[in-house]
Formats: C-alpha cells, structure tokens, sequence
C-alpha cells in the first residue's frame, strides 16, 4: 500500500503554486498572445500587446505579481483512486485555505475576497466557500494534482439556455454577443482564452465552460473532431468582429477557444461562456506519495476518464 501524502506537503505545494500562478504566465499561453501580436495589424493593439509581453518578463525577474488584481484564487485537485491523505480531504481543503492565507501576505496577493454585503474582508482571501476546491478523480494511480486558478471575478462569463434547432448558428451568435458585450468596454481584459461549456444541466456548462478556460493548454483540441472544428471557427471568428488586445480596435481578441461537452436534456442546448483573460494564472504540481513533487504547465485536468462517456 502506497504511502500517505503528509498535508504539510500539499500546503508548501499550494503556496509555492499560488506563487507561481500570480508571477509566471504560463508558455503555452505567452506563445499564443505572441502568435496574436505577430499578426496583428492595427498599431495600437500590437502595441499593448508588446508591452503585456514585457511586462510579464519584468514580473518574472522581479517576483512580484504580474497583475495588480490578482483575481479570485481557487483549487482544481485531481486525486489518484489509490492515494491517501494524512488527515483525509479535511486536512488537505485546511492545508490548501492555510496556504491562501499565508500567499496572501508574503507574496503579497490583493484580499479580495470579501462579504458580498458587509464587505468584511479577513484580509486573506480566505471565507465561507473561498476559496473553492473542485475534485476530479483518477483510477489505478496514487498521486494528487493540484492546480491553482487565479481567476477574475467579475466579467467575461455569461450563459444561455438555447433550444436544439438554434444549432452551431445559434452557438455562434451567442459567442459574439459575449465577446461584444465585454470586450466593446475593454471588461474581460483581452487577449483572452475563450472556454465554452455546452449541455449539461445550468450549472454543469458554466463549470464547463470555466474549466475549459482555465485548464487547457493553448494548442490543445477536443477530442471530438466536429467539436474541435467548432473550437477553430469561434477562434476564427472572435477575431474577425474587430475588437483586439483591451478593448482598441484589432484583431487580437482571442487567444484560443476550448468547448467541453455534457450530455444534457433532450429539450435544451445550454451553453456557459467564459473568458480567462490575459493575467491567465495558473500553476499545477503532482504530489507523489514517495515526497516527489512536480510542476509543471499543463493541468492534465480533461482526461480520458473524466470524458467518459460510458459506464466505465
């Protein structure tokens, strides 16, 4: 029998990971802003894009947060079917709160997280549901994955319940409204990667649809090829309507678009929309039970069995 995480590993895990995510953008992402500014035609949108690009490697040399807002920070933790914990999953959710509380201070990381009336705020971006932790789980391995999102709070995400016959058409024009309705104002912070979630009950396409947002690699596809020809003809797309880098006027608006699929009720088709926008934070580790700890970019979060489609 493998040998139990110590909760002490995954805390310094998950603070050394919310550094990481704060200060350093992630490759595959500064590539693809780079592959936008490149083709970017209008001056002024290549001109914010140079100096986002410059201002990440003064963040990176400086160790100081790339931006000043640093979003909502959250767990994506994915758990081998054979691990197990010192503590169990208490003292795994206590370390990773611990560990927000403590990056908090010596990173330093914005308190956001406040009382949505009183506005008390503990000052540590920790309180009731914050931050959130989401599971995941994997059979025939031991390990954890830990993933830290730094997500804004505030704009970019939208749903909408359609019907069946709006099809493809309707995805589209949805997708544009979305893009629009922020990015007209310079609200989701382009460039950005689009996630969509599509089916499901509510709640599943938007958790979907921030998922894939946050947790796949630019560069990626779907696995399902008429899927992963709609993910290229909405990239396509959001970048033709003429909105690029913070709202000015470009072609740059878009970095990646990824669609995750649930099966839903034969009567709907609904979709969530979110757009992770250019401070895309995020920092994944694998904890071995041996005291190993990886990091890497990659989440590895939309694995084969987490796509399931059958019984097994």
């Amino acid at each position: 029998m493998a040998k139990s995480i110590p909760a002490k590993l995954i805390e310094d895990t998950a603070r050394e990971l919310t550094s990481r995510a704060a200060i350093d953008i992630p490759h595959d992402f500064r590539a693809g802003v780079r592959r936008a500014r490149d083709r970017e035609r209008n001056r002024l949108a290549r001109f914010v894009l140079d100096e986002m690009d410059r201002n990440w490697d003064i963040a990176t040399e400086d160790r100081r947060p790339m931006c000043a807002d640093t979003g909502l920070p959250r767990y994506y933790v994915r758990v081998g079917n054979e691990a197990t914990i010192d503590g169990g999953f208490v003292a795994l959710e206590r370390a990773l709160r611990q560990a927000t509380a403590d990056a908090t201070a010596t990173i330093p990381l914005r308190p956001n997280r406040v009382h949505p009336l009183t506005r008390i705020d503990h000052n540590n971006n920790v309180g009731t549901h914050a931050p959130e932790i989401t599971y995941a789980f994997e059979p025939d391995r031991d390990f954890i994955d830990v993933t830290t999102v730094h997500k804004g709070g505030l704009f970019g995400s939208d749903y909408r319940m359609l019907f069946p016959a709006d099809g493809i058409k309707g995805i589209k024009r949805f997708f544009v409204d979305c893009l629009v309705q922020f990015g007209k104002r310079g609200l989701a912070c382009q460039p950005a990667i689009v996630g969509i979630g599509l089916g499901g009950a509510k709640d599943t396409c938007v958790r979907l649809g921030k998922e894939a947002a946050c947790l796949r690699v630019v560069g990626s596809r779907n696995p399902d090829p008429e899927i992963a020809k709609l993910e290229q003809e909405l990239t396509d797309l959001g970048n033709y309507i003429g909105i690029g880098a913070m709202g000015f006027a470009g072609t740059s608006m878009v970095v990646a678009t990824h669609i995750e699929v649930a099966f839903s009720h034969t009567g709907g088709l609904p979709i969530g929309v979110h757009q992770f926008c250019l401070s895309s934070r995020r920092a994944t580790a694998r904890i071995h039970p041996d005291g190993r700890v990886e990091f890497r970019d990659d989440p590895a979060w939309f694995t084969d069995y987490y796509r399931r489609e059958g019984v097994e």
